[in-house]
């Protein structure tokens, strides 16, 4: 009786020991497309580039935190630009626009912070409001801030959904796109190489799950949703960073949520095994 009470704690220890494992593999297997090649990297070390990032939004970066880190401990410089103060994201119960700019601002500044951000342009264009700027002017936006920087490499969202539909998100993406294509090449033109923030198959099905916003604005026809993925960046050593991250946009911890669901439930050793990779496509 002793020896079989010895051999089921055994039994059960190691079933517990094992558990851990198999909710990654599980995660793993319901988050990522496991045929999108993965690599080290966004862009080779040598020679060092100049990032710049655009997006709308005051969080935006949040997907995209961990490569972002990964390129400056590489000793790559990043250039931030946030193109609206965040005053319609009312989640957190404040109505203020005016004080809600400046706390997001706050925290966009805080975030880029603890990315490593060389430097962060904080704009002031309309939130939600960037189709009453039109695309025209946008573009004549981003092509301004490209001659001022003289970035080597662009980072946004892509121009076709936006990441998950909002305006902003698509109309930022196609601006700096056409921007890019537009110019690649012409002399006095820096950028050699854009890349879009995406998702995998996988983690669309999921977000459409779970994600609020998703359910309201992906589109209905697959055909018209998020372009697939060329590769994968490997993210989880900067993971418990991201979510500091994340944490600076204090305002806005119920959308978030939806970014990455039950992150503060999970051990964050667990979690970011699961969540260990940023997805992009290159603009060709």
């Amino acid at each position: 009786m002793k020896k079989l009470l010895v051999v089921s704690l055994g039994i059960i220890g190691f079933i517990l020991l094992l558990s851990p494992w198999i909710l990654i593999l599980f995660g793993r297997n319901k988050l990522h497309d496991h045929d999108i090649p993965q690599q080290e990297q966004l862009v080779e070390n040598q020679p060092k580039h100049r990032v710049l990032v655009v997006f709308p939004h005051p969080d935006d970066e949040v997907t995209v935190a961990g490569t972002l880190m990964k390129l400056k401990e590489d000793g790559h410089e990043i250039q931030m630009v946030c193109l609206t103060r965040g005053e319609k994201g009312k989640s957190s119960g404040i109505e203020d626009e005016v004080r809600l700019a400046q706390l997001r601002s706050d925290e966009m500044q805080k975030a880029a912070e603890l990315i490593g951000a060389d430097q962060l342009h904080m704009k002031n264009y309309p939130d939600s409001g960037l189709e009453k700027v039109g695309l025209d002017s946008l573009k004549k936006i981003v092509a301004e801030l490209i001659n001022e920087i003289n970035p080597d490499v662009l980072i946004s969202y892509d121009s076709r959904v936006g990441l998950y539909g909002h305006p902003d998100h698509r109309l930022t993406g196609q601006a700096v796109e056409e921007v890019f294509l537009e110019n690649k090449g012409k002399e006095g033109f820096g950028p050699g190489e854009m890349y879009q923030v995406t998702l995998c198959k996988k983690q669309v099905k999921l977000a459409l799950k779970l994600s609020s916003g998703f359910q309201k604005n992906y589109p209905e026809d697959p055909s018209q949703g998020l372009p697939k993925p060329d590769f994968s960046v490997q993210t989880r050593e900067f993971f418990p960073r991201t979510l500091d991250v994340m944490e600076a946009h204090a305002t806005q911890q119920a959308v978030l949520k939806d970014l990455m669901p039950f992150h503060d439930k999970v051990p964050t050793w667990i979690y970011s095994r699961i969540f260990d990779r940023e997805y992009f496509r290159e603009v060709k």
